[in-house]
Order: C-alpha cells, then structure tokens, then sequence
C-alpha cells in the first residue's frame, strides 16, 4: 500500500513538471507583437552579392584591427554614400563585438580632396602604409599607379583589397564593386531604345586610366557594335585630357591644325627644357634667353593665344564645343556622376535638352533633380552605401583569413521618371 501511495505521488509530482514545462515553452513561443528592428539600409546589403559580404556576425577581429580604406575623392554624393557604408559597417563591427575605446577595431576612410587626384591618392597610400594596418581597401584612380607600394605592403603584412574599381595588381585578395560590364552595357541598351535605334551618341567618361572607365567604355561599345546597327558612337571624351581637348579646339579656332599645334607645342617643350638645363649648369648665374632657338616667334605667339583661348574655356564650354561638331547626335552618356551633370548642362547651355536624350551613371541630389525635370532620361543607379559596408567585411574576412570571393557584385538598377518614387527603388537613391 505504501508503494501504491509513493507511485501515485511521484506521478502527480511528474505531471505538475510536465506541464510546468509544456507552460513556460509555450509562454516562450506566445507573439508579443515586436519585430526585429530593420535598418533603414537593410535593402542596401540585401542588394550585395554573395550575400555573406552584408554580415558581420563571423567577424570576430581581434581589438585595436586597423582597416585603412582609400577612396578616390571626399566630395560627391556617390563617395560621401562609400564612407557612410564603410562607417555603418564598422560602428556594427564594434557593438557587436562590445568593442570600445582603444579595445574599437579602426576603420578609417581617406580620399583626395578634390577631384580624382591620382598623386594625392598615392600620397595617401603612403601614409596609410606608415601606420601599418592590418588591411588596406583602395579605389585605385588609376589600376597601373600603386605596384611598388603593393608589394611593399605586402612584404609588411599588409593586405590589400579593391573596390569600385578593379586594380591590375596580382596579390588583390577581393574586389568589391559594381558589375561595370552589365551596367554599361544596360545603359546603353536604354540609350539606343530612346533615340529609336538610329543615329549618333556620345560618351563622356571620367578618366582613361581607371579599371572601372576602362570596363564601362568597352562594355558599352561592344553593346552598340553588336546589336544596334543603326547607332554610333561620334564621340568620347576623357575628362583627364580635357586639357589637351581645348587646346586643339582652341587651335582649330585659330586655323591651326591638328599637326602644327603637335610640332610646335613639341618645339616648345623643347626649348624650355633646353633653359632649364642650362640654368642648371649655369648654377645661378643668367641664361641667354636665345639658349635655343627650336621655335619661331610667329609660333610662339600663336601658340600663346591658344593657351589664352583654352584657359578661358570651362569643362562645360569644352564638351559644348565637341558636342556641336556632331549635328546629327541624338544622345548621350555620362560614366560616372560628375560626367552625367556635365553632359546635362552641356546640352542645357545648347538648347538641345529636348532634342538630345541624356543618360548614365550614379543618383546624387542635382542628378535625380535633372531626372525630374527632364534634363535626364535616366539612370544606372549603383549602390555605393553597399559598396562601403562590402568592402570592410571583405578587409575584415582578409585580417580573419577566412577567405574571400575574388569579385563581390553590390548590385545596381535602371531608375527613371516612371519609377524613380517606387518603394523599391527608393533604399537605392541617395543625396
């Protein structure tokens, strides 16, 4: 009897636990009503690919990590969305990991101050490489310039990664950046859809150097060479040897020739070269101004006035002037966010905003106002916050030796007057 009266207790003391638990598990599971707060770019990193290059949550870097990244100017509304990126990447680093003070892993974004300044952003480099952090991500303004810093760097166990641009560099350990060729090649799919698949364009690009202009000409070429027998491409003009395109068109309103101005700005060139040398030798005392006689004083003059003329002539005057030499252009196409203004306000100063359909890269405020009001037919987007936040997972995965993708795609989209207040397009705009 006494073990029927024991049994009995242990079970209803069983039971009591067993709903006890059943109780608590289902409290545990009961909706109370509060979500996950979603930052506000969360769509941004949904945008990157792979998709790992939009978490930090593997990222267990060790206290005091220094990350140097390197951008190609400070100014613009694209670069200022790079480091707001590179910034929310790192404050999420930090609170994650309790980081603070001198224990915070630095994260630290430099660029050239004005305009995209190949020397100053070598100088940068060097001086980021005097620090030594553990990782540098840079956007190399030209893909050719930084070899001999590269290797020193990594001699010193410094890691290096690209972003926005690739770099020709063989020890590059990842690439964050947009994919150049769909883009390009995008854009000048809508281009040649605007202008009814006939009739010249032209493009104005940022600079010759760079691995992602580079990408964004050919791609955009070979869409047109390809596919749209009826469009051609009249013009390119690089916007780092606009100096020597107001020269020659300087000269050509001078009635001077491609050649002569070729000879005697050589001639020139010499000459001068020819006095600096022997006021070298000459160590300080006075130089015969007829050192050298290699120019005649009829080209001297003319080649005075043309420099006048040249110096006179803004960005914008230059492009007006390359563009009317083409009456039957129907479009054109900026590269980056600087060009796409300028090719706007080009055709804005030649009252052809109606007849010339203007497009290209990148979505800052005076881009998107020019959208708006029709001096824009439309946009490739990137997406530059995404971009920064990629690049420091990708200098942090480096540090951890975790291993990286060779490229990560961050994504772009196609915005116009039709869709441009979508939801959906919305995360991808910026000012």
């Amino acid at each position: 009897m006494k073990k029927r009266v024991f049994m009995a207790v242990f079970l209803a003391a069983c039971m009591t636990v067993g709903v006890c638990g059943c109780s608590s598990a289902d409290e545990e599971d009961v909706f109370t009503g509060d979500t996950p707060e979603v930052p506000e770019w969360q769509e941004n990193l949904d945008a990157i690919s792979p998709a790992v290059y939009a978490d930090i949550s593997e990222l267990d870097l060790e206290p005091g990590t220094y990350i140097s990244v390197i951008g190609k100017t400070e100014n613009s509304s694209y670069w200022q969305q790079v480091a707001a990126g590179v910034q929310q990447a790192a404050d999420d680093i930090n609170e994650r990991l309790g980081y603070t003070g001198d224990d915070a892993v630095k994260v630290l974004f430099n660029a050239p101050a004005d305009g995209e300044d190949i020397d100053e952003q070598v100088n940068i480099l060097d001086e980021e490489m005097a620090r030594y952090p553990d990782v540098i991500a840079i956007a190399s303004i030209d893909e050719n310039a930084s070899e001999v810093q590269f290797d020193l760097a990594i001699a010193n166990g410094i890691s290096i990664v690209a972003f926005d641009s690739g770099n020709s560099y063989q020890g590059i350990q990842c690439t964050c950046m947009t994919n150049n060729t769909e883009a390009a090649t995008m854009g000048a799919q809508k281009l040649c859809e605007a202008i009814g698949e006939s009739g010249e364009v032209a493009l104005i690009v940022p600079d010759s150097v760079s691995g992602n202009a580079k990408d964004r000409v050919s791609a955009f070429q070979q869409e047109i060479s390809e596919n749209h027998p009826g469009v051609s491409i009249a013009e390119t003009i690089y916007m780092d040897q606009i100096d020597e395109l107001k020269r020659a068109a300087a000269a050509e309103q001078l009635g001077v020739s491609a050649e002569e101005l070729t000879t005697w700005t050589a001639e020139a060139a010499g000459e001068q070269t020819a006095i600096e040398e022997a006021e070298t030798v000459a160590d300080g005392t006075d130089v015969d101004e007829d050192t050298s006689e290699n120019i005649s004083e009829e080209a001297r003059t003319r080649l005075e006035d043309i420099d006048s003329i040249a110096g006179g002539m803004s960005d914008e005057d230059a492009i007006v002037y390359y563009l009317e030499k083409h009456p039957d252009l129907k479009g054109c196409f900026g590269t980056n966010d600087e060009t796409v203004l300028l090719g706007a306000q080009a055709l804005k100063s030649m009252e052809k905003t109606e007849d010339i359909v203007m497009m290209g890269f990148d979505a800052g405020k005076d881009q998107l106002s020019a959208l708006s009001d029709g001096s824009i037919d439309g946009l490739v987007v990137q997406n530059p916050f995404g971009m920064g936040y990629a690049t420091v997972v990708a200098a942090a995965r480096t540090a951890l030796e975790i291993g990286n993708e060779a490229q990560v795609d961050t994504g772009f989209v196609w915005v116009d007057a039709e869709n441009m207040e979508d939801e959906s397009i919305q995360p991808m705009l910026y000012e």
